[in-house]
């Protein structure tokens, strides 16, 4: 059996993720493909996460290939968490999606409408949906709160059922939204605001774009995001794929069956290398990354060993949420912070060599230029001690 060891697993991912010098790419398009799915709760993740990958980064790119070309867009998928995808795949996440994220979606809103003693929730949820997608065919690029406000129907409260904030609603045009966008029958456009802002608006897939892959069969789409996701990420384990997608592990293993993966053994035990990509992978040339809170990276394995070493604590949050984190050569080695006086400021873990602090100075420096004006938060996400103390000092 093919013996991949950890030093080979951090060269494919240094080029197969677009962080190696020589493998940056020229495209926004380029790297979602590579990453299969770059993670959009935080917008502003997404954009630096991007930035970092580019040969020539550029924010202007990024809003062309989003909102211009198109070629990226937003979906609500996989464990349901937003991502920037290739278009010719979002048909594919949709079909993989439809009996998980979108049916969940679908029990909790009809939950939260049953809870004001509607007696027909099929018919009930049936109008709210004609309602919500005949407003965004008239006015496609619109907000949640401007459907709510311009149809009453759309505007009614819907208690969301928390126990910390029992008294806290949700409108239905802003939970309807959430449900369309699962299945695949609305999509996130603009932000409103700078580039960071997590409120977006609205328009009906079919608008956004007049050539969309057809929808494949749910075995056919779970093969595809399979295949995809190995050739980026592989070798990746069973659970691996499985925490990923937010899949069972059965299905997650026939995927990676119907999409030929091979097993093959790491440190970790075993894994799956696509058939086509069993040849051993030498090692990039040095190189050094800043990437953003939540990146793809970051989050792409359930088992992080081979590049995060014991430095969980340092750069996760307390729920299992990655922050901004400094790569050397595919290892994890320290974190950032973006402060409020537009620096970056970073620790090391460990002692890396004058010249490589070199480079990573550089780094940050043209991130800080990138970035401007807009300030990074933490979306989606809580501090990591790693920023906390950051930001103190």
């Amino acid at each position: 059996m093919r013996f991949v060891d950890d030093n080979e697993r951090r060269a494919r991912l240094g080029q197969r993720h677009r962080l190696a010098d020589a493998s940056r790419a020229d495209r926004p398009l380029e790297i979602a493909r590579s990453l299969t799915a770059i993670h959009a709760t935080d917008p502003g993740s997404t954009v630096v996460g991007i930035l970092t990958r580019s040969r020539e980064p550029s924010i202007a790119a990024i809003d062309t290939a989003l909102y211009e070309d198109r070629s990226l867009v937003r979906v609500l998928a996989l464990r349901r968490t937003v991502f920037v995808i290739d278009y010719e795949l979002a048909p594919a996440v949709w079909a993989a999606c439809a009996q998980t994220v979108a049916r969940t979606q679908r029990r909790l809103f009809q939950k939260m409408i049953a809870s004001d003693d509607i007696e027909d929730l099929d018919a009930w949820t049936a109008e709210a949906e004609r309602r919500m997608l005949a407003y965004l065919d008239a006015h496609p690029g619109s907000s949640s709160t401007e459907i709510a406000t311009d149809d009453p129907y759309l505007s009614r409260l819907l208690s969301i059922g928390l126990p910390s904030a029992p008294d806290a609603t949700q409108s239905v045009a802003s939970r309807l939204l959430t449900l369309l966008s699962a299945e695949g029958h609305v999509l996130r456009g603009r932000p409103k605001g700078s580039w960071t802002s997590t409120q977006t608006l609205w328009a009906p897939t079919h608008s956004w774009r007049s050539d969309w892959p057809e929808r494949p069969p749910v075995d056919e789409a779970d093969q595809i995001i399979a295949r995809s996701w190995l050739a980026g990420h592989g070798p990746g384990s069973t659970d691996d794929f499985a925490w990923w997608t937010g899949w069972p592990k059965g299905r997650a293993r026939k995927a990676i069956d119907r999409a030929g993966g091979v097993e093959v053994s790491t440190t970790s035990g075993p894994g799956f290398l696509l058939d086509s990509d069993l040849d051993p992978v030498p090692p990039p040339e040095p190189w050094v990354a800043l990437l953003p809170g939540l990146d793809s990276s970051t989050m792409g394995w359930k088992d992080r060993e081979f590049y995060l070493g014991s430095y969980r604590d340092r750069v996760f949050d307390n729920v299992g949420n990655g922050g901004p984190t400094v790569w050397i050569d595919g290892r994890i080695v320290g974190g950032w912070v973006h402060r409020d006086d537009s620096t970056i400021a970073y620790q090391l873990f460990e002692d890396v060599g004058r010249e490589t602090v070199t480079a990573i100075d550089e780094r940050a420096h043209v991130l800080e230029q990138l970035i401007g004006d807009v300030r990074l938060k933490p979306r989606a996400r809580r501090w990591t001690p790693t920023e906390l103390e950051l930001k103190a000092s």
